[in-house]
């Protein structure tokens, strides 16, 4: 029986071959038809590194640290004025403990201000010690984080088997959503693919890049605006009239075309109606003059996405019951330390294997392990 260091060497050693087996067994699953024709569900989860929280830095932390140590500073120095004004109420001995604090707060000042210096150098301005790769991301609860990676997963509707997965260390699924659909569908040999993910994966030009590869997403749009907490009407209120590039307002008065602007890289169209200032019900609707309405020039996508989306209110509960079945199945069995490996490659590499085990795992339960151990041969 193989010892840990040969386990770990071999994982070290054949990364890439790891990673290229974990797709073959896809293949494999494929030819035994264990895949839906049309239905894949795309999520993403945060799993922990092996970098503890107080070894990652980010500007927000770093200063949060050097104000508790300006603060423990002040504190000692504070002590030692008052034992210079009475030597009779401070010891030596404490004397001697309290400047050996202060020496040491200051040495650790001077290695902040470094990692200060490095992490103003880094791209996206974070600096992780024991892992490199690993940075620090928020989870579902409010609030809290975890210093890891985000991993994405696409799960066929079928057995939930995990057709493509991908791990990244970027906090946020919005430029994810193109590139796991391409994957999953070379991944089931499929021309046309429906993928449903969250809220999370909204992003207008990634499911425009899914519209343009024949891709059918089903993604629903996030509720940013406050206009109906406040009481006012909401987009959706207006009508878009596509033969004359207008919208109607609820109160029945078209807000034209005014003007094309670029923002954040997106080519939007601006309207708005002239009777806004005189409107009867101009109270429910804007509190500037103008009521403006932004449109992207690729809007259309979106608004057919919207309408696949109203004819099917069973998505989300399906997506949920589909894709978030894998993670917690891989957390349990990773345990609460997650992730063992550092490095993007290498935590890529134990992905792999976990993936590959979960699916070997299920395709025993389905097809059985003597007709599945045959086409592994054949």
């Amino acid at each position: 029986m193989p010892d840990f260091k040969t386990i770990a060497d071999f994982r070290k050693d054949n990364g890439k071959a790891i990673r290229q087996v974990c797709k073959e067994f896809v293949v494999l699953c494929r030819s035994l038809n264990l895949f839906s024709d049309a239905i894949v569900a795309i999520d993403g989860s945060k799993f922990k590194a092996v970098n503890n929280r107080d070894k990652n830095f980010t500007d927000r932390k770093l200063k949060a640290r050097m104000q508790q140590l300006e603060e423990s500073i002040t504190r000692y120095l504070t002590e030692l004025d008052r034992a210079d004004r009475e030597p009779a109420a401070v010891t030596e001995v404490r004397v001697a403990h309290l400047q050996d604090k202060v020496a040491a707060v200051r040495a650790q000042r001077r290695r902040l201000e470094q990692i200060g210096e490095q992490m103003a150098k880094a791209p996206d301005g974070q600096i992780s010690l024991t892992d490199p790769d690993a940075r620090s991301m928020a989870t579902s609860g409010r609030g809290t984080g975890i210093v890891g990676y985000n991993v994405q997963t696409a799960v066929d509707d079928k057995h939930h088997l995990i057709v493509a997965h991908e791990v990244t260390n970027v906090g946020h699924d919005r430029s994810q959503l193109s590139s796991m659909a391409k994957e999953a569908r070379d991944a089931i040999g499929i021309e046309e693919l429906t993928i449903l993910a969250d809220r999370g994966y909204f992003n207008g030009e990634e499911i425009l890049e899914c519209d343009q590869a024949g891709i059918t997403a089903m993604v629903p749009k996030p509720q940013t605006s406050n206009n109906k907490a406040q009481g006012l009407f909401d987009k959706r209120d207006f009508r878009y009239i596509p033969v004359d590039d207008e919208y109607q307002c609820p109160a029945g008065q078209r807000a034209i075309w005014r003007f094309t602007t670029v923002e954040n890289g997106m080519t939007l169209h601006k309207y708005w109606s002239s009777a806004c200032p005189k409107c009867s019900i101009k109270s429910q609707c804007t509190t500037s003059q103008y009521r403006r309405i932004a449109r992207w020039e690729h809007e259309r996508v979106l608004e057919a996405m919207q309408k696949r989306l109203d004819r099917t209110p069973e998505a989300s509960r399906l997506r949920r019951q589909t894709v978030e079945h894998p993670f917690g199945t891989l957390k349990a069995w990773m345990g609460s330390t997650h992730f063992l490996t550092k490095t993007l490659p290498r935590v890529s590499t134990e992905m792999s294997l976990h993936v590959l085990v979960y699916n070997l795992k299920r395709a025993m339960q389905i097809v059985g392990i003597l007709p599945l151990m045959q086409a592994m041969r054949a």
